[in-house]
């Protein structure tokens, strides 16, 4: 079936419908959906919050009897299995559409293929393939987690004229300007978690929350690496954990190994999170999200990915992790921070290619990386970064700067330019790999 230049316009219309509950459909991905009659929409809808109910079934109910004969544009092949909700693919049928046209078909093996097929088995015309590649952008994260077994990771770095992230022992440094932080906070906003190195978490001692008036209730979870449980109870993390969620990812070393009958730490038991099962503000825990063991996996989880050990980041491995403290002292420091809401991940720290797995069973479709030089180095090095956002501003550091793992000269291989942006006088350069 041919495609015309009316049906790009309404995906597009469909794609643009779908960005706007981006992070907020726990495991769903944020589907848009248009019903179209004799070149009218006469329903729409994007995948509602928390996931359900789906775009399709809310934009026939907008629709009602203008439905029947109408073309339905919709990002996502509809499902066609029975989960909490009956399939979408079945309401389109009972609606009495005659045409659907579909951006990205889904790889949920529970679908791919069979929405299509049910909805051609009952005499609809489909179309597939229109405005793709933006559709496999809009649900990116959706998408990776799906075929990868891990989040969809974006590092974001800021970077000053003279090519300094920070300086040592100043703390947080404004480098860019209210802009460009404004539209880091709507990054924020979109993503399920946020991540930073311990010697971040310490120096900075960040919220990582979205502090844009009105999306403050779509804040991140927010994830430390923290071999050896150093992120200190005053901490501004730790004092908000009963508001949004945050994560420490301790070694295994630590584990006690008391807790638990056969003396193994949780990274080598299926789907299990120590201190509360899966967690986080945007979930659903009967949703596929992988295989199992998702911490025993060391299969290529990403393009790139680096199989081998990656050594601990030096500077970021206070206390045991150095031989200062003793296992009664772990005990005490994991049991003040449980006390206090944080959940303890045992899962070694140094390697993303375990813990993306691991917190991609926890329903985790997006990673922001924002913290810390030797952070950014480990995930780009393991080959697990997905899109890069570089900010460039005209600040200078100085003296005692702390020099960015990346600029725009040296980019890794595998990365597309995918645009630029200003934000006042402040440069954003975006590089994306291929889903």
């Amino acid at each position: 079936m041919s495609i015309t230049l009316h049906d790009e316009r309404f995906m597009a219309a469909a794609i643009r419908l779908s960005r706007w509950h981006l992070g907020r459909t726990a495991t769903n991905p944020s589907v848009g959906c248009l019903i179209v009659r004799d070149g009218v929409i006469v329903g729409r809808a994007v995948t509602a919050l928390s996931g359900r109910p789906h775009a399709e079934t809310q934009a026939l109910a907008e629709a009602g009897a203008l439905a029947r004969g109408a073309t339905a544009y919709v990002t996502l092949e509809p499902c066609s299995h029975h989960g909490k909700t009956p399939p979408c693919a079945e309401a389109l049928i009972a609606y009495g559409v005659a045409r659907v046209v579909i951006s990205v078909t889904d790889p949920d093996p529970r679908v791919s293929g069979r929405g299509i097929a049910m909805l051609r088995e009952a005499g609809i015309e489909v179309a597939t393939g229109v405005l793709e590649a933006e559709g496999r952008h809009s649900i990116a994260a959706y998408l990776t987690r799906q075929t990868k077994n891990r989040p969809y990771v974006t590092l974001k770095l800021a970077v000053s004229a003279d090519g300094m992230i920070g300086r040592e022992g100043a703390g947080q440094v404004a480098i860019t300007g209210a802009e460009a932080r404004a539209q880091v906070q709507a990054l924020r906003a979109e993503t399920d978690a946020i991540l930073v190195g311990i010697g971040t978490a310490i120096t900075d001692d960040p919220l990582l929350t979205v502090r844009t008036p009105g999306l403050e209730s779509q804040s991140p979870i927010r994830i430390v690496l923290d071999p050896s449980l150093a992120l200190p109870l005053t901490s501004k993390l730790v004092e908000t954990a009963r508001e949004v969620p945050v994560i420490v990812v301790a070694s295994e070393e630590v584990w006690p190994l008391s807790s638990n009958a056969e003396g193994l730490p949780p990274s080598t038991l299926p789907g299990i999170s120590p201190t509360g099962g899966e967690i986080g503000k945007r979930r659903d825990p009967n949703s596929p999200v992988s295989d199992g063991d998702g911490f025993a996996l060391r299969q290529d989880v990403g393009q790139g990915a680096n199989p081998d050990p990656i050594s601990p980041l030096v500077g970021e491995m206070p206390g045991r992790a150095e031989g200062g403290a003793s296992p009664a002292d772990m005990d005490s420091r994991r049991a003040a921070l449980e006390a206090a809401g944080v959940e303890v991940l045992y899962c070694n720290p140094y390697h993303p290619e375990v813990l993306l797995p691991a917190l991609a069973t926890r329903g985790i479709s997006s990673l922001l990386v924002e913290g810390g030089a030797k952070t950014a180095r480990l995930f780009l090095e393991a080959g697990l970064v997905d899109r890069i956002q570089l900010y460039q501003a005209p600040v200078v550091i100085g003296e005692g700067g702390i020099e960015s793992p990346l600029d725009a000269t040296d980019i890794p291989s595998g990365f597309s330019h995918a645009g630029t942006l200003m934000f006042g006088e402040d440069r954003l350069d975006e590089y994306e790999r291929g889903l």
